[in-house]
């Protein structure tokens, strides 16, 4: 017996467009967030996730194993974003202050979110897509390995060296922030 959504995918197929939007729309803001990930822009993260589901739609019939769909389109969606950087060969730093929730933090954990939000966009593609694919979408190593088409054993070897870079990157913020205060405090 078929789940629902092969059967969604084998009527999207047959040409029922209304069978893609059922598909898409319970995964449309995890593909959104992903691409505003990539892109950190509002609008421009809309266009690609068009983009995405557009090329989706159009390759349908490559998809071979719909018990996949999402992951699929996550891919195409981070492909698309990749894109889109190397196409305008620009990366533009978002205020990371949009990406809090400014009432439910305090200023220390403000600044501790903001920090980790710049060390992450300076690290590689490749340790940057799967911490954001771990932590912030909170997927398993497996079904990154699948996103990414990596082996687990080289995604969890870039889960790991990116945790490396990033504890290096925010151990220089938090030691400079430290010595300042002790040589503050010695004066």
């Amino acid at each position: 017996m078929k789940c629902a959504e092969e059967l969604l995918i084998l009527r999207v197929k047959q040409g029922d467009d209304e069978a893609f939007y059922e598909l898409i729309q319970p995964i449309y803001s995890d593909l959104y967030r992903m691409a505003f990930v990539y892109i950190q822009s509002e609008a421009d993260a809309v266009d690609i996730l068009q983009q995405a589901i557009i090329k989706a739609y159009e390759h349908i019939h490559n998809l071979k194993e719909p018990q996949f769909f999402k992951t699929w389109m996550i891919r195409i969606v981070i492909n698309c974003s990749k894109t889109y950087i190397e196409k305008i060969k620009r990366f533009e730093v978002t205020d990371p202050l949009k990406l809090i929730d400014m009432q439910a933090t305090s200023n220390t954990y403000k600044e501790e979110e903001i920090d980790l939000w710049n060390a992450l966009q300076s690290l590689e593609e490749k340790y940057k897509t799967v911490l954001l694919l771990r932590f912030y979408q909170d997927y398993t190593v497996p079904v990154i390995a699948s996103i990414v088409e990596l082996p687990a054993g080289t995604v969890k070897t870039n889960i790991r060296r990116g945790l490396m870079q990033l504890k290096q990157l925010l151990k220089g913020v938090y030691m400079d922030e430290w010595l300042q205060s002790i040589e503050g405090n010695a004066q």
